[in-house]
Formats: structure tokens, C-alpha cells, sequence
């Protein structure tokens, strides 16, 4: 996996001036999708743009490439330019501007921007091997195969630090092999300004189901007690705990359902309000999640 992180060409960035920029913008677009980004070293929002502008033009692997124009070494250029206000970025293809914005766009917002022209210049873009990485260790991790997938992880971790989507997967795979203090250190490292990650917030909600399950108790000697009295609430509730510790989610979502369709006061309406924290664990888009959220509209419009 290693490899695969590594296999990326160097990314295409380069500074240009006003002697050059007829090479290395104009005639370099008709091959590939050019963007300029005019800049100056004063300049807070241009340090800010600039790491999200050379990683999403990374990414393109060559179809999209970074020209950078200092405007203090090259007034001539921004004049010409119309350059009133900077970061400012210019997009070129066949020698003509397509598209460009003025400001420090967000990351998400910069990919999207880089990703539309890489579509322009022939194709959308590769999956980087970040991208490609991360979708390895989901497949291991899916398939139950943590050790290789925290490995992955831990990589991607390595190249990426405070990655969210890295950190979350690992902190997962250290939960399903039920080491929760690892799984602390983990999120623990996650930068402040990522801690409200989608990814994050759904693994801390796995988290702390994960130290509600420890006391659940045996799922066998849960599902006797059931057998013996269906009626037991707690039990039940208790028995989709150990489930779902065990990572048998859908049966979990059963048993709490059931519990609630039986008693939806029971334990101040606790059934729904524990499967309303699966859902967050499991995150929006996962398929359980929007089943289980139908089956408990269904039972609380009936």
C-alpha cells in the first residue's frame, strides 16, 4: 500500500512571469487545463488558498497544472490581467480564460472548482492515492478485515496527518477489535478544526455505544431471557446493545423496534432514543440507517 500512496506523479506547479506566461499559460493550455493564481507574499488569504489549490490540482494527475504569478514581480502582468483584488485565479484552456474566481474558497469548493476543469481537459479526473487508499481500507474494513485496513489507515495517517476519514476508519477498526482506549488516542489527535467531521462525530457516537455495550451482557443468555419472557424490556434493550457491539447492526435495529412497538414509553421512550444513536453512528447515508429511520416512521405515524 505503500506503493499506491507513493504512485502519484509531482504535481504540476510552477511560477511563471510576464516573459513567460505566453508559454506557459497560453500555449500550455491546449494541452492541458491552466490555472493561474495571482498572489503576493503579503498576502494572508493567498497562504491560505494555496495548499487546497496545489492539492486539488495534485490530484488531477496532470490534467489540470498550477501556474503561480507573484504580482509584486509582475505589476505589468496584473494590470494586464485587470487583477484588482487577490488570491485571484484564472482558469485557461485552448488559450482563452474559462473560468476563475477571486478569493480563498474553501477546500471543499476548490476541489470542485479544479475537478471541473480536469472534466474540460478530457475526462474527469483520477482518483488520487489518497482516494484510492482510503477506498482499499473501507473494502478490508467492510469485509472484517481490521488488521489491514488499520494498516492502511495508519498510512494514510502517516502522509495525511489529522486525515478525518483516516482517522475515523481507524479508530473503527480499533472498536470493532474492542480496544476503545486506542480508539480514544485516535480521535484525541484529530485537530480541533476537523473534530465536527461527518466522520468523526459518527465514529465518537460508535464510541460511546461501544462502552454502553460492554455491559450489555451475553447475547445468548440475553436471547433466552427473551424466550422466557418476551416481555422483558430490558433485556431486549440489553440484547441489541451486544449486538450491535458485535456488529450485527440490523439485528440490533430489530430488537429495539420490536421493543418499541411493544412499549414506546418504556425507560422515557428509550428504545427510540437509542436507535436515534445508532443511526448517528452509523452515519445518514448508510442503508440501515435510512431503513431503520423509515421502520420508525412507520411505528410512531401508526
Amino acid at each position: 500500500m505503500e506503493g499506491l500512496l507513493n504512485s502519484a506523479p509531482a504535481p504540476a506547479v510552477k511560477d511563471a512571469t510576464s516573459a513567460t506566461f505566453m508559454t506557459d499559460v497560453i500555449e500550455a493550455s491546449r494541452d492541458a487545463a491552466i490555472v493561474v493564481d495571482f498572489w503576493a507574499p503579503w498576502c494572508g488569504p493567498c497562504k491560505q488558498l494555496a495548499p487546497a489549490l496545489e492539492k486539488a490540482v495534485k490530484d488531477t494527475r496532470g490534467k489540470v497544472r498550477l501556474v503561480k504569478v507573484n504580482i509584486d514581480q509582475n505589476p505589468d502582468l496584473a494590470q494586464q490581467m485587470r487583477i484588482q483584488s487577490i488570491p485571484a485565479v484564472y482558469a485557461f484552456k485552448n488559450g482563452r480564460p474559462v473560468d476563475g474566481f477571486v478569493g480563498a474558497l474553501p477546500e471543499s469548493q476548490v476541489k470542485t472548482f479544479v475537478q471541473r476543469l480536469a472534466q474540460l481537459a478530457g475526462g474527469a479526473a483520477s482518483p488520487s492515492p489518497i482516494d484510492e487508499a482510503m477506498t482499499a481500507a473501507k473494502e478490508a474494513l467492510d469485509a472484517g478485515d481490521t488488521g489491514n485496513a488499520g494498516a492502511i489507515y495508519a498510512q494514510i495517517l502517516q502522509h495525511e496527518p489529522g486525515h478525518p476519514g483516516a482517522a475515523a476508519g481507524l479508530a473503527r477498526c480499533h472498536i470493532q477489535n474492542g480496544d476503545a482506549k486506542s480508539a480514544e488516542s485516535v480521535l484525541a489527535a484529530v485537530p480541533a478544526d476537523r473534530a465536527n467531521d461527518p466522520e468523526i462525530v459518527a465514529v465518537k457516537a460508535q464510541l460511546d455505544l461501544a462502552r454502553q455495550a460492554a455491559d450489555a451482557g451475553d447475547v445468548a443468555e440475553l436471547m433466552e431471557k427473551i424466550a422466557h419472557n418476551p416481555a422483558d424490556h430490558q433485556a431486549r434493550f440489553d440484547l441489541a446493545m451486544a449486538l450491535f457491539a458485535k456488529n450485527k447492526r440490523e439485528a440490533a435495529i430489530d430488537e429495539l423496534l420490536e421493543l418499541f412497538r411493544r412499549d414506546r414509553k418504556w425507560n422515557e421512550e428509550g428504545a427510540r432514543k437509542q436507535l436515534l444513536k445508532f443511526f448517528e453512528a452509523m452515519g445518514p447515508t448508510d442503508p440501515l440507517t435510512v431503513s431503520g429511520r423509515r421502520r420508525l416512521s412507520s411505528l410512531l405515524f401508526s
